[in-house]
């Protein structure tokens, strides 16, 4: 599938939580695009502004407000919609905020993603499931190559650790409620990703966006921290053939990493410092670091197993991508077209 057309999704009912997100704008847009039948349950926006309404996405998709933790709205908004494919997306997303609110993220991103296997358990109109996960899954030893997916789950903080307990949820209903040939169930785990729309808080190129936007200091917190950066499209291309190959072929559901290549893990610091040469001006950054809660220090995937499986490769590297953030980020503050550049990285990005 190493050239997977997203044509495949013509006509089809997916349903994606999460679809309010920054991730699930793009995603619901790419889908639009290929002519889905799009339903998405989410909460509101999670920031303010979001790409979902600066976007317009709502016009894309029909849009269910809802709280995932709600089962019994999930439930009524999935039976509605009667879904061909699902795309789990819906979760708490940021460390920082899991420590000061675990109780919330857990509830979230553990019990959010069996109401979600509760809603394919109990239907018959399901084929293949998606659960976006994380690469913080993995317990970090720090090592310098890359995590692969038969490595120990053990996630460390609130986010990480009720991540690492939604792949198990997933792995368990799996074997006990969905046999082989009844409905193809698989996980993601991404790395970190960039794009034009992410207005997250606590998030290193938002933070650089925002500041540039203000002609301020960027300031960064940990910038000898190194993470595998790429550009959101990558991820969503990845999650949509994973979710097409096992729709055709059961074989292929399992869990996989989706990453980058290694010259695109990048210590923080060289990451703002790319930020700063494509925005171009006299920006600069300073090194503020906060004491903040534990994070990682050093996180990189090994994603064989999705190449070997798929065919796949990253399509843009991280100069690329952030070229693509900067474009979006310009485009937004001078009040352009914004579903049309949207569109136009998309279009770019599939035929690179």
């Amino acid at each position: 599938m190493e050239n997977f057309d997203l044509s495949f999704y013509r006509g089809k009912r997916v349903f994606v939580t999460g679809h309010t997100g920054f991730k699930g704008a793009w995603l619901c847009r790419m889908l639009a695009l290929a002519g889905a039948e799009v339903t998405g349950f989410s909460l509101n926006p999670p920031t303010e502004p979001s790409l979902f309404e600066i976007a317009g996405i709502a016009r894309d998709v029909h849009s269910v407000i809802g709280d995932i933790r709600d089962y019994a709205a999930l439930k009524a908004a999935f039976d509605e919609a009667q879904p061909e494919i699902v795309l789990h997306l819906a979760a708490q997303p940021i460390v920082r905020d899991s420590y000061r609110d675990p109780v919330y993220t857990y509830e979230t991103n553990v019990m959010g993603t069996v109401h979600i296997l509760e809603c394919i358990r109990t239907s018959d109109c399901v084929k293949s499931f998606l659960n976006v996960t994380t690469d913080k899954v993995y317990r970090n030893r720090e090592w310098v190559w890359g995590y692969r997916e038969n490595e120990e789950l053990d996630g460390y903080d609130p986010y990480s650790n009720s991540k690492s307990c939604s792949e198990l949820v997933t792995h368990s209903y799996k074997n006990s409620f969905f046999p082989q040939g009844s409905v193809a169930v698989s996980t993601a785990r991404a790395g970190n990703v960039i794009g034009g729309g992410d207005f997250a808080n606590d998030r290193i190129v938002p933070d650089c966006v925002r500041a540039a936007l203000r002609h301020e200091d960027i300031v960064v917190r940990n910038p000898y921290s190194t993470r595998p950066y790429q550009h959101v499209l990558e991820p969503l291309y990845a999650y949509l053939m994973i979710a097409a190959g096992q729709y055709q072929d059961e074989s292929l559901a399992g869990w996989y990493n989706v990453g980058p290549d290694d010259g695109d893990c990048f210590q923080t610091g060289a990451l703002v410092d790319l930020f700063v040469k494509k925005w171009g001006g006299d920006l600069r950054w300073v090194n503020r670091w906060d004491g903040g809660p534990h994070e990682a220090n050093f996180l990189k995937l090994d994603c064989s197993k999705l190449k070997a499986a798929f065919g796949w490769k990253p399509r843009w590297n991280l100069d690329t991508a952030m070229e693509m953030v900067v474009q979006w980020s310009k485009c937004w503050a001078d009040c352009g077209d914004i579903r049309g550049c949207m569109d136009e990285q998309i279009g770019q990005f599939l035929k690179a």
